[in-house]
């Protein structure tokens, strides 16, 4: 007879795990609701253009792109409930106001993208605390499965977010719709309030971390990404990774609609295939773990996620027939995602030292999300004079490219349960200079 779910065993012993779990499910449904409406409010409430629609999209981002580095430096120490709960209340407010002020007839697409930035700039706050926070809440064998039900419910809303978002935009319009998210912010701050860690758990006392940064560079973060093997490939693979997948789905979207007769609809149905693929994936991650190892189950999950995209431009179909095989494409490769994103979340909180994981979340952040507009650069170059179905295969090379740092034999060879017995010489890096 088969266990008990890891997850699901997770869930029911540990109570603090359980609320915190609980909050972030309705945080995540309600950002999704968010990402739908919000761009409604700019362009059908306010009637902007396609350019300011892209100016209030990309407040909402620019926090990470500017902030991550020095706010995960800042963070160390001081994260936690202290900087969640008063980061969820910013949320709260800043897109709670935006049906209020459309309400008062005072919104503007200036207005809305302030309030986007600061929503953002409280969002990357929150997610630099969550990360060093989880390992506070659950003991570390237990990280897996806690990232997994974090990652599995947050999936979930990926896929019925949008459906949800739709009905609601059409019952009440885009800027009332903003009300469920500015609702769920303060049901994760119930969460966290709930959510006490235990004591044994706890990270070390703010004191003593606040004696010891002031001698800490703000280049620490970045510093022990590089300097630890495992943690150098896994940055570098995500760089590459979101640089690519820019290039990947920008042109797939516009080749596949503007040059191959797919509806919108079914192209939003092969968006819909890749959403259950990453619940799969997620769902599946620690089993396929157990059974193949830690670092040989990574592998194979980026060998989906990164290399059968090159699957997507191969074929010049149309119409049904290729939004069908997107499906196909786009499912299978998204159960890879799902297993990696749980996997890069737990190795790094187990391989990262406790005392540093805001530092190098903070870092990790900064250069993923900064190979992003480099790669919306290269799409719309490459698209213009390769033409689009040339974009979908370079973006797709380029992915399966960013899986090569995490083939190596190190890799493969990581094992969950010794992990976190490996030293971790970051002395060195809390005092020196840059090199």
């Amino acid at each position: 007879m088969r266990g008990v779910d890891p997850s699901v065993e997770l869930i029911r012993r540990n109570r603090a795990f359980a609320w915190y779990w609980a909050g972030q499910g309705c945080s995540s449904l309600g950002s999704q609701i968010s990402a739908f409406a919000l761009p409604l409010v700019t362009a059908l409430t306010l009637d902007g253009s396609p350019g300011e629609v892209g100016a209030v999209t990309s407040a909402a981002m620019l926090p990470y792109l500017l902030f991550s580095l020095m706010a995960g430096h800042w963070l160390e120490g001081r994260q936690g409930r202290r900087t969640m709960i008063p980061a969820n209340l910013v949320q709260a407010i800043a897109v709670g106001l935006v049906p209020i002020a459309a309400w008062g007839g005072w919104l503007s697409v200036p207005l809305l993208a302030v309030l986007a930035f600061v929503s953002g700039t409280a969002a990357m706050v929150f997610g630099l605390s969550a990360f060093a926070y989880v390992p506070s809440l659950v003991p570390r064998a237990d990280l897996a499965a806690a990232n997994r039900a974090v990652q599995g419910t947050s999936t979930v809303d990926e896929v019925i977010g949008p459906g949800l978002a739709g009905a609601l935009v059409a019952a009440v319009g885009p800027a009332a719709a903003l009300v469920v998210d500015a609702l769920s912010y303060l049901a994760s701050m119930l969460g966290l309030a709930a959510a006490r860690p235990m004591a044994q758990h706890s990270t070390q006392p703010r004191s003593a971390t606040e004696k010891s940064s002031e001698k800490v560079p703000v280049s620490t973060g970045l510093r022990i990404l590089l300097r630890d093997v495992h943690l150098r490939a896994l940055t570098v693979h995500a760089a590459l990774y979101n640089l690519a997948e820019e290039i990947f789905l920008l042109n797939l979207v516009l080749w596949a609609i503007k040059e191959q007769d797919v509806t919108e609809s079914a192209f939003g149905a092969a968006l819909t295939a890749a959403g259950l693929g990453g619940l799969l994936g997620t769902l599946t991650a620690l089993r396929l773990a157990e059974r193949l190892g830690f670092g040989r189950a990574f592998a194979a999950s980026l060998v989906l996620s990164c290399f059968i995209p090159l699957l997507a431009g191969v074929w010049s179909l149309t119409g049904g027939a290729l939004a069908s095989y997107l499906a196909l494409v786009m499912l299978i490769s998204a159960v890879g995602l799902g297993n990696a994103n749980v996997y890069s979340l737990t190795m790094r909180q187990l391989v990262i030292p406790e005392g540093q994981l805001s530092r190098s979340a903070g870092a990790y952040t900064q250069v993923m999300y900064g190979s992003i507009p480099i790669g919306a650069a290269l799409a719309g170059l490459i698209g213009e004079t390769l033409g689009t179905r040339a974009g979908v295969l370079v973006g797709a090379t380029g992915l399966a490219i960013s899986a090569l740092p995490m083939m190596t034999r190190r890799i493969r060879a990581l094992d969950l349960d010794h992990m976190s017995s490996r030293p971790a010489a970051t002395d060195d890096l809390m005092t020196s200079g840059d090199s």
